[in-house]
Protein backbone atom coordinates (compact mmCIF):
# COMPACT_ATOMS: atom_id res chain seq x y z
CA UNK A 1 0.00 0.00 0.00
CA UNK A 2 1.14 3.53 -0.79
CA UNK A 3 1.55 5.45 2.48
CA UNK A 4 -0.68 8.18 1.02
CA UNK A 5 -3.62 5.76 0.89
CA UNK A 6 -2.81 4.52 4.37
CA UNK A 7 -2.83 8.06 5.79
CA UNK A 8 -5.70 9.57 3.80
CA UNK A 9 -7.72 6.52 2.77
CA UNK A 10 -10.39 7.39 5.30
CA UNK A 11 -9.51 10.77 6.78
CA UNK A 12 -9.17 12.39 3.35
CA UNK A 13 -12.95 12.56 3.08
CA UNK A 14 -13.61 14.13 6.46
CA UNK A 15 -15.56 17.38 6.65
CA UNK A 16 -13.20 19.03 9.11
CA UNK A 17 -10.05 21.16 9.16
CA UNK A 18 -6.67 19.47 9.30
CA UNK A 19 -4.52 22.58 9.65
CA UNK A 20 -5.66 25.23 12.10
CA UNK A 21 -4.08 28.64 12.45
CA UNK A 22 -4.11 32.37 11.91
CA UNK A 23 -1.95 32.36 8.76
CA UNK A 24 -3.20 29.29 6.92
CA UNK A 25 -5.96 26.73 7.13
CA UNK A 26 -6.39 23.49 5.24
CA UNK A 27 -9.29 21.04 5.32
CA UNK A 28 -8.96 17.31 4.79
CA UNK A 29 -11.00 17.47 1.59
CA UNK A 30 -8.89 20.30 0.17
CA UNK A 31 -5.70 18.44 1.05
CA UNK A 32 -6.97 15.31 -0.68
CA UNK A 33 -8.18 17.21 -3.76
CA UNK A 34 -5.03 19.29 -4.26
CA UNK A 35 -2.53 16.52 -3.52
CA UNK A 36 -4.28 14.08 -5.87
CA UNK A 37 -4.27 16.67 -8.64
CA UNK A 38 -0.56 17.29 -8.15
CA UNK A 39 0.20 13.56 -7.94
CA UNK A 40 -1.45 13.00 -11.34
CA UNK A 41 0.62 15.81 -12.80
CA UNK A 42 3.84 14.33 -11.43
CA UNK A 43 3.09 10.91 -12.89
CA UNK A 44 2.32 12.39 -16.31
CA UNK A 45 5.24 14.80 -16.34
CA UNK A 46 8.01 12.75 -14.71
CA UNK A 47 6.89 9.16 -14.26
CA UNK A 48 7.94 7.36 -11.09
CA UNK A 49 10.93 6.60 -8.85
CA UNK A 50 12.49 10.04 -9.22
CA UNK A 51 14.05 11.77 -6.22
CA UNK A 52 12.21 15.10 -5.92
CA UNK A 53 13.45 17.78 -3.52
CA UNK A 54 11.02 19.63 -1.24
CA UNK A 55 12.31 22.84 0.35
CA UNK A 56 9.83 24.73 2.48
CA UNK A 57 9.07 25.69 6.06
CA UNK A 58 6.08 23.99 7.66
CA UNK A 59 3.04 25.22 5.71
CA UNK A 60 0.28 24.08 3.36
CA UNK A 61 2.72 24.10 0.44
CA UNK A 62 4.91 21.52 2.15
CA UNK A 63 2.03 19.28 3.22
CA UNK A 64 0.38 19.13 -0.22
CA UNK A 65 3.62 18.64 -2.16
CA UNK A 66 4.92 16.04 0.31
CA UNK A 67 1.79 13.91 0.06
CA UNK A 68 1.58 14.28 -3.72
CA UNK A 69 5.17 13.23 -4.34
CA UNK A 70 4.73 10.01 -2.36
CA UNK A 71 1.33 9.27 -3.92
CA UNK A 72 2.82 9.62 -7.41
CA UNK A 73 5.32 6.83 -6.76
CA UNK A 74 8.22 9.27 -6.63
CA UNK A 75 10.56 9.79 -3.67
CA UNK A 76 10.36 12.93 -1.53
CA UNK A 77 13.61 14.49 -0.30
CA UNK A 78 12.67 17.17 2.27
CA UNK A 79 15.50 19.61 3.01
CA UNK A 80 16.22 22.35 5.52
CA UNK A 81 15.30 25.68 3.85
CA UNK A 82 18.57 27.13 5.17
CA UNK A 83 20.71 24.33 3.72
CA UNK A 84 24.28 25.39 2.94
CA UNK A 85 25.23 25.66 -0.78
CA UNK A 86 27.84 22.87 -0.54
CA UNK A 87 25.40 20.51 1.16
CA UNK A 88 22.70 21.33 -1.39
CA UNK A 89 25.08 20.52 -4.26
CA UNK A 90 26.01 17.27 -2.51
CA UNK A 91 22.35 16.26 -2.12
CA UNK A 92 21.45 17.20 -5.70
CA UNK A 93 24.36 15.14 -7.02
CA UNK A 94 23.89 12.05 -4.86
CA UNK A 95 20.11 12.01 -5.43
CA UNK A 96 20.43 12.83 -9.13
CA UNK A 97 17.58 15.22 -8.44
CA UNK A 98 16.36 17.24 -11.42
CA UNK A 99 13.23 18.73 -9.85
CA UNK A 100 12.51 20.64 -6.67
CA UNK A 101 9.37 22.04 -5.08
CA UNK A 102 10.29 25.27 -3.30
CA UNK A 103 7.76 27.40 -1.50
CA UNK A 104 7.08 30.67 -3.41
CA UNK A 105 8.32 32.98 -0.63
CA UNK A 106 11.77 31.40 -1.02
CA UNK A 107 12.17 32.17 -4.73
CA UNK A 108 15.85 32.98 -5.17
CA UNK A 109 18.93 32.43 -7.32
CA UNK A 110 20.16 30.14 -4.51
CA UNK A 111 18.52 27.31 -6.40
CA UNK A 112 20.17 27.89 -9.77
CA UNK A 113 21.99 24.56 -9.50
CA UNK A 114 18.68 22.68 -9.65
CA UNK A 115 17.48 21.90 -13.18
CA UNK A 116 13.78 22.62 -12.59
CA UNK A 117 12.23 24.48 -9.67
CA UNK A 118 8.46 24.51 -9.14
CA UNK A 119 7.23 27.38 -7.01
CA UNK A 120 3.54 27.46 -7.93
CA UNK A 121 2.00 24.02 -8.24
CA UNK A 122 -1.53 25.44 -8.48
CA UNK A 123 -0.75 26.42 -12.07
CA UNK A 124 0.20 22.86 -13.06
CA UNK A 125 -2.35 20.84 -14.98
CA UNK A 126 -2.16 17.11 -15.66
CA UNK A 127 -2.25 16.54 -19.39
CA UNK A 128 -3.65 13.02 -19.26
CA UNK A 129 -5.89 12.81 -16.21
CA UNK A 130 -6.74 9.16 -15.64
CA UNK A 131 -4.08 7.88 -18.06
CA UNK A 132 -1.94 6.66 -15.16
CA UNK A 133 -4.80 5.70 -12.90
CA UNK A 134 -3.20 2.27 -12.37
CA UNK A 135 -0.22 3.96 -10.73
CA UNK A 136 -2.41 6.07 -8.47
CA UNK A 137 -4.60 3.13 -7.55
CA UNK A 138 -4.01 1.88 -4.01
CA UNK A 139 -4.12 -1.78 -5.08
CA UNK A 140 -0.92 -3.45 -6.21
CA UNK A 141 1.49 -0.77 -4.96
CA UNK A 142 4.63 -2.28 -3.46
CA UNK A 143 4.97 -0.79 0.03
CA UNK A 144 8.67 -1.72 0.08
CA UNK A 145 9.35 1.03 -2.45
CA UNK A 146 11.09 4.17 -1.27
CA UNK A 147 8.83 6.94 -0.01
CA UNK A 148 11.38 9.48 1.16
CA UNK A 149 15.05 10.15 1.80
CA UNK A 150 15.84 12.04 5.01
CA UNK A 151 19.32 13.52 5.22
CA UNK A 152 21.06 13.43 8.57
CA UNK A 153 24.54 14.39 9.70
CA UNK A 154 27.18 11.78 9.02
CA UNK A 155 30.36 11.03 10.98
CA UNK A 156 32.48 12.12 8.00
CA UNK A 157 30.81 15.52 7.81
CA UNK A 158 28.87 14.64 4.66
CA UNK A 159 25.11 14.20 5.09
CA UNK A 160 23.79 10.64 4.99
CA UNK A 161 20.64 9.92 3.01
CA UNK A 162 18.40 7.64 5.10
CA UNK A 163 16.16 5.66 2.75
CA UNK A 164 12.66 5.25 4.21
CA UNK A 165 10.05 3.03 2.56
CA UNK A 166 6.26 3.28 2.54
CA UNK A 167 6.23 0.22 4.81
CA UNK A 168 8.61 1.92 7.27
CA UNK A 169 6.30 4.93 7.67
CA UNK A 170 3.18 2.78 7.99
CA UNK A 171 4.77 0.58 10.68
CA UNK A 172 6.07 3.49 12.77
CA UNK A 173 2.83 5.45 12.46
CA UNK A 174 0.80 2.46 13.65
CA UNK A 175 3.04 2.00 16.68
CA UNK A 176 3.01 5.66 17.73
CA UNK A 177 -0.78 5.93 17.45
CA UNK A 178 -1.05 2.77 19.54
CA UNK A 179 0.97 3.89 22.56
CA UNK A 180 -0.13 7.55 22.51
CA UNK A 181 -3.80 6.51 22.12
CA UNK A 182 -4.38 9.16 19.46
CA UNK A 183 -7.77 9.73 17.86
CA UNK A 184 -9.67 12.24 15.74
CA UNK A 185 -10.17 14.61 18.66
CA UNK A 186 -6.44 15.20 19.08
CA UNK A 187 -4.94 18.56 18.10
CA UNK A 188 -1.18 19.02 18.29
CA UNK A 189 1.00 22.13 18.37
CA UNK A 190 3.93 21.48 15.99
CA UNK A 191 7.17 23.42 16.47
CA UNK A 192 9.40 20.75 14.88
CA UNK A 193 10.27 21.11 11.17
CA UNK A 194 8.92 18.57 8.72
CA UNK A 195 12.34 17.87 7.18
CA UNK A 196 13.15 16.25 10.56
CA UNK A 197 11.79 12.72 11.16
CA UNK A 198 10.26 13.66 14.54
CA UNK A 199 8.29 16.47 12.91
CA UNK A 200 7.13 14.22 10.08
CA UNK A 201 5.92 11.60 12.55
CA UNK A 202 3.51 14.19 14.01
CA UNK A 203 2.16 14.90 10.54
CA UNK A 204 1.73 11.20 9.76
CA UNK A 205 -0.02 10.22 12.98
CA UNK A 206 -2.53 13.06 12.97
CA UNK A 207 -3.39 12.54 9.32
CA UNK A 208 -4.04 8.87 9.97
CA UNK A 209 -6.37 9.36 12.96
CA UNK A 210 -8.21 12.34 11.45
CA UNK A 211 -6.88 14.80 14.02
CA UNK A 212 -5.72 18.38 13.51
CA UNK A 213 -2.44 20.27 13.71
CA UNK A 214 -1.33 23.81 14.56
CA UNK A 215 1.94 25.03 13.03
CA UNK A 216 4.26 27.38 14.89
CA UNK A 217 7.53 28.17 13.12
CA UNK A 218 8.60 30.74 15.73
CA UNK A 219 9.30 28.81 18.91
CA UNK A 220 11.70 31.48 20.17
CA UNK A 221 8.63 33.68 20.63
CA UNK A 222 7.54 31.43 23.47
CA UNK A 223 4.46 33.51 24.16
CA UNK A 224 2.99 32.52 20.80
CA UNK A 225 3.42 28.83 21.66
CA UNK A 226 1.71 29.28 25.02
CA UNK A 227 -1.09 31.22 23.31
CA UNK A 228 -1.54 28.54 20.60
CA UNK A 229 -1.89 25.74 23.14
CA UNK A 230 -4.95 27.40 24.66
CA UNK A 231 -6.38 29.24 21.64
CA UNK A 232 -6.65 26.04 19.59
CA UNK A 233 -7.33 23.77 22.57
CA UNK A 234 -4.29 21.63 21.76
CA UNK A 235 -4.32 18.19 23.34
CA UNK A 236 -0.67 17.49 22.55
CA UNK A 237 2.76 19.10 22.27
CA UNK A 238 6.05 17.57 21.14
CA UNK A 239 9.56 18.88 21.57
CA UNK A 240 13.26 18.15 21.85
CA UNK A 241 15.16 18.87 25.10
CA UNK A 242 15.86 22.53 24.32
CA UNK A 243 12.15 23.26 23.95
CA UNK A 244 11.41 22.07 27.48
CA UNK A 245 14.52 23.71 28.91
CA UNK A 246 13.50 27.08 27.47
CA UNK A 247 9.83 26.72 28.48
CA UNK A 248 10.69 25.75 32.05
CA UNK A 249 13.68 27.99 32.79
CA UNK A 250 13.48 30.91 30.36
CA UNK A 251 9.71 31.50 30.01
CA UNK A 252 8.43 32.62 33.40
CA UNK A 253 4.78 32.59 32.31
CA UNK A 254 4.79 28.96 31.14
CA UNK A 255 4.59 27.29 34.54
CA UNK A 256 2.06 29.88 35.67
CA UNK A 257 -0.37 29.11 32.82
CA UNK A 258 -3.16 26.54 32.88
CA UNK A 259 -3.63 24.35 29.81
CA UNK A 260 -7.00 22.67 30.37
CA UNK A 261 -7.07 20.88 26.99
CA UNK A 262 -3.49 19.57 27.12
CA UNK A 263 -3.63 15.78 27.54
CA UNK A 264 -0.02 14.76 26.85
CA UNK A 265 3.41 15.93 25.75
CA UNK A 266 6.21 13.94 24.12
CA UNK A 267 9.96 14.42 24.26
CA UNK A 268 12.62 12.90 22.00
CA UNK A 269 15.62 14.10 19.99
CA UNK A 270 18.15 13.56 22.78
CA UNK A 271 18.13 13.11 26.53
CA UNK A 272 16.21 15.62 28.60
CA UNK A 273 17.84 15.67 32.00
CA UNK A 274 15.81 14.29 34.88
CA UNK A 275 15.67 17.66 36.64
CA UNK A 276 13.60 19.12 33.80
CA UNK A 277 11.29 16.10 33.58
CA UNK A 278 10.58 16.31 37.30
CA UNK A 279 10.07 20.07 37.08
CA UNK A 280 7.53 19.64 34.28
CA UNK A 281 5.56 16.87 35.95
CA UNK A 282 5.47 18.77 39.24
CA UNK A 283 4.17 21.86 37.45
CA UNK A 284 1.64 19.96 35.32
CA UNK A 285 0.70 16.77 37.21
CA UNK A 286 -2.37 16.11 35.04
CA UNK A 287 -0.44 16.17 31.74
CA UNK A 288 1.00 12.82 30.62
CA UNK A 289 4.71 13.11 29.88
CA UNK A 290 6.05 10.58 27.33
CA UNK A 291 9.82 10.16 27.18
CA UNK A 292 10.70 8.69 23.81
CA UNK A 293 13.81 7.54 21.96
CA UNK A 294 14.42 7.07 18.27
CA UNK A 295 16.60 7.68 15.25
CA UNK A 296 16.11 8.81 11.67
CA UNK A 297 17.28 5.32 10.67
CA UNK A 298 14.20 3.94 12.48
CA UNK A 299 11.84 6.31 10.63
CA UNK A 300 11.33 8.08 13.94
CA UNK A 301 10.62 6.04 17.03
CA UNK A 302 12.12 3.00 18.82
CA UNK A 303 11.05 3.18 22.47
CA UNK A 304 8.85 5.03 24.95
CA UNK A 305 8.40 5.25 28.71
CA UNK A 306 4.83 5.07 29.98
CA UNK A 307 3.89 8.20 31.96
CA UNK A 308 2.70 6.13 34.92
CA UNK A 309 6.21 4.63 35.20
CA UNK A 310 7.99 7.96 34.86
CA UNK A 311 8.70 8.50 38.54
CA UNK A 312 9.78 4.92 39.21
CA UNK A 313 11.99 4.74 36.08
CA UNK A 314 13.17 8.34 35.82
CA UNK A 315 16.03 8.54 33.34
CA UNK A 316 14.90 5.52 31.33
CA UNK A 317 13.97 5.51 27.63
CA UNK A 318 11.44 2.81 28.49
CA UNK A 319 10.80 -0.28 26.42
CA UNK A 320 10.42 -0.98 22.71
CA UNK A 321 7.39 0.45 20.93
CA UNK A 322 4.90 -2.06 19.47
CA UNK A 323 6.46 -3.91 16.55
CA UNK A 324 10.07 -3.24 17.59
CA UNK A 325 12.58 -5.47 19.40
CA UNK A 326 15.47 -3.96 21.39
CA UNK A 327 18.55 -5.88 22.49
CA UNK A 328 22.04 -5.17 23.87
CA UNK A 329 25.31 -6.48 22.48
CA UNK A 330 28.89 -6.44 23.76
CA UNK A 331 31.91 -5.44 21.67
CA UNK A 332 32.10 -8.92 20.14
CA UNK A 333 28.46 -8.76 19.07
CA UNK A 334 27.27 -11.29 21.68
CA UNK A 335 23.87 -10.67 23.23
CA UNK A 336 23.74 -9.22 26.76
CA UNK A 337 20.87 -10.48 28.89
CA UNK A 338 22.13 -9.76 32.40
CA UNK A 339 20.62 -6.63 34.04
CA UNK A 340 22.95 -3.69 34.62
CA UNK A 341 25.54 -4.65 31.99
CA UNK A 342 26.29 -1.92 29.44
CA UNK A 343 26.33 -2.70 25.74
CA UNK A 344 25.36 -1.21 22.40
CA UNK A 345 21.62 -0.87 21.85
CA UNK A 346 20.36 -2.78 18.80
CA UNK A 347 16.91 -2.54 17.21
CA UNK A 348 14.84 -4.57 14.79
CA UNK A 349 11.44 -3.86 13.27
CA UNK A 350 9.52 -2.97 10.12
CA UNK A 351 10.29 0.70 10.76
CA UNK A 352 14.06 0.28 10.28
CA UNK A 353 15.40 1.98 7.15
CA UNK A 354 16.27 0.29 3.90
CA UNK A 355 19.81 1.70 4.12
CA UNK A 356 21.89 4.77 3.30
CA UNK A 357 21.67 6.17 -0.21
CA UNK A 358 24.68 5.10 -2.31
CA UNK A 359 26.62 4.11 0.81
CA UNK A 360 27.08 0.35 0.92
CA UNK A 361 29.84 0.54 3.52
CA UNK A 362 27.83 2.74 5.87
CA UNK A 363 24.75 0.57 5.40
CA UNK A 364 26.70 -2.62 6.14
CA UNK A 365 28.16 -1.09 9.32
CA UNK A 366 24.76 0.09 10.56
CA UNK A 367 22.52 -2.81 9.49
CA UNK A 368 23.88 -6.18 10.54
CA UNK A 369 21.85 -9.38 10.24
CA UNK A 370 18.63 -7.37 10.33
CA UNK A 371 19.63 -5.34 13.41
CA UNK A 372 20.08 -1.58 13.48
CA UNK A 373 23.28 -0.68 15.32
CA UNK A 374 22.18 2.51 17.08
CA UNK A 375 25.62 3.60 18.30
CA UNK A 376 24.13 4.23 21.75
CA UNK A 377 25.40 2.54 24.91
CA UNK A 378 22.76 1.42 27.39
CA UNK A 379 21.88 -1.09 30.08
CA UNK A 380 18.65 -2.85 30.96
CA UNK A 381 17.33 -3.04 34.51
CA UNK A 382 15.72 -6.06 36.17
CA UNK A 383 12.29 -4.97 34.89
CA UNK A 384 13.42 -4.75 31.28
CA UNK A 385 13.62 -0.94 31.08
CA UNK A 386 16.48 0.54 29.08
CA UNK A 387 18.74 3.36 30.28
CA UNK A 388 21.11 5.16 27.92
CA UNK A 389 24.58 5.89 29.25
CA UNK A 390 26.26 7.60 26.27
CA UNK A 391 26.90 7.58 22.56
CA UNK A 392 29.83 5.30 21.75
CA UNK A 393 31.63 8.30 20.24
CA UNK A 394 30.86 10.59 23.20
CA UNK A 395 32.78 8.66 25.84
CA UNK A 396 35.62 10.80 27.25
CA UNK A 397 38.79 9.20 28.60
CA UNK A 398 40.28 11.14 31.50
CA UNK A 399 43.46 9.64 32.93
CA UNK A 400 42.47 6.29 31.39
CA UNK A 401 39.01 6.33 32.94
CA UNK A 402 35.97 6.21 30.62
CA UNK A 403 33.51 8.94 31.57
CA UNK A 404 30.02 9.60 30.22
CA UNK A 405 29.21 13.32 29.80
CA UNK A 406 25.53 12.72 30.55
CA UNK A 407 26.15 11.85 34.21
CA UNK A 408 27.96 15.14 34.84
CA UNK A 409 25.48 17.20 32.82
CA UNK A 410 22.66 15.71 34.87
CA UNK A 411 24.22 16.98 38.10
CA UNK A 412 24.94 20.49 36.83
CA UNK A 413 21.47 21.13 35.36
CA UNK A 414 19.95 20.20 38.71
CA UNK A 415 21.28 23.53 40.02
CA UNK A 416 18.61 26.28 40.09
CA UNK A 417 19.27 28.90 37.44
CA UNK A 418 20.96 26.53 34.97
CA UNK A 419 19.22 26.14 31.60
CA UNK A 420 21.69 23.73 30.00
CA UNK A 421 25.11 22.13 30.33
CA UNK A 422 27.39 20.51 27.77
CA UNK A 423 30.39 18.46 28.85
CA UNK A 424 33.20 17.90 26.37
CA UNK A 425 36.74 16.63 26.38
CA UNK A 426 39.61 19.02 25.63
CA UNK A 427 43.27 18.15 25.11
CA UNK A 428 45.35 17.91 28.28
CA UNK A 429 49.12 17.23 28.40
CA UNK A 430 48.86 15.19 31.60
CA UNK A 431 45.48 13.44 31.45
CA UNK A 432 45.10 13.14 27.66
CA UNK A 433 41.66 14.71 27.94
CA UNK A 434 40.25 17.10 30.53
CA UNK A 435 36.62 17.91 31.18
CA UNK A 436 35.12 21.20 30.07
CA UNK A 437 31.64 22.36 31.12
CA UNK A 438 29.76 24.93 29.03
CA UNK A 439 26.88 26.17 31.18
CA UNK A 440 23.93 28.25 29.96
CA UNK A 441 22.41 30.42 32.69
CA UNK A 442 18.86 31.69 32.93
CA UNK A 443 20.27 34.95 34.28
CA UNK A 444 23.73 35.89 33.03
CA UNK A 445 24.09 38.32 35.94
CA UNK A 446 23.62 35.67 38.64
CA UNK A 447 26.70 36.35 40.78
CA UNK A 448 26.17 33.27 42.97
CA UNK A 449 26.70 30.85 40.10
CA UNK A 450 30.43 30.96 39.46
CA UNK A 451 33.09 28.34 38.71
CA UNK A 452 33.92 27.81 42.37
CA UNK A 453 30.29 27.13 43.26
CA UNK A 454 29.88 24.70 40.35
CA UNK A 455 33.00 22.72 41.28
CA UNK A 456 31.95 22.54 44.92
CA UNK A 457 28.43 21.41 43.91
CA UNK A 458 29.87 18.71 41.65
CA UNK A 459 32.41 17.64 44.27
CA UNK A 460 29.59 16.83 46.68
CA UNK A 461 27.86 14.61 44.13
CA UNK A 462 30.50 13.19 41.77
CA UNK A 463 33.80 11.34 41.93
CA UNK A 464 36.89 13.55 41.76
CA UNK A 465 37.76 12.64 38.17
CA UNK A 466 34.27 13.71 37.02
CA UNK A 467 34.55 17.32 38.26
CA UNK A 468 35.05 19.64 35.25
CA UNK A 469 38.38 21.45 35.33
CA UNK A 470 37.31 24.11 32.84
CA UNK A 471 34.02 25.97 33.25
CA UNK A 472 32.61 28.45 30.77
CA UNK A 473 29.36 30.36 31.26
CA UNK A 474 27.04 31.38 28.44
CA UNK A 475 23.83 33.38 28.29
CA UNK A 476 22.23 31.67 25.29
CA UNK A 477 21.40 28.11 24.34
CA UNK A 478 22.51 27.53 20.74
CA UNK A 479 20.14 25.23 18.86
CA UNK A 480 19.89 23.97 15.31
CA UNK A 481 16.84 24.53 13.13
CA UNK A 482 15.40 21.23 14.41
CA UNK A 483 15.56 22.56 17.97
CA UNK A 484 18.39 20.21 18.89
CA UNK A 485 21.27 21.61 20.87
CA UNK A 486 24.42 22.53 18.95
CA UNK A 487 27.29 21.35 21.10
CA UNK A 488 30.16 22.63 19.02
CA UNK A 489 30.15 25.56 16.63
Amino acid sequence: MNVYDYLLGQSGFLYKPFLLGNKEELSYQELYKQSMKLARYLVDAYGQDNNILLISPNNTYFIIAYMAIMKSGNVCVPLNPSIEPDNLSFVVDICKARTAFITPQMESDRWDGIEEVIYDYDALESRNVGHHQDILDRNGFDKERLAEIIFTSGSTGEPKGVMITHANIIANTESIIDYLKLDGDDIIEIVLPFYYCYGLSLLHTHLKVGGSIVLNNSFMFVGSVINDLNTYKCTGFSGVPSHYQILLRKAKSFKETDFPALRYVTQAGGKLHNAFISEFTESFPDVKFFVMYGQTEATARLSFLEPDRLEAKLGSIGKAIPGVTLELADESGASITKPGVIGELLARGDNVMKGYLHDEKGTAETLKAGWLQTGDLAYRDEDGYFFLTARKKEIIKVGGRRISPKEIEEVIVSMPGVVDCSISGVFDDYLGEALKAEIVLADANDSELDATFVKKYCGERLALEKIPGIIEFKSRLVVASTGKKVKKA
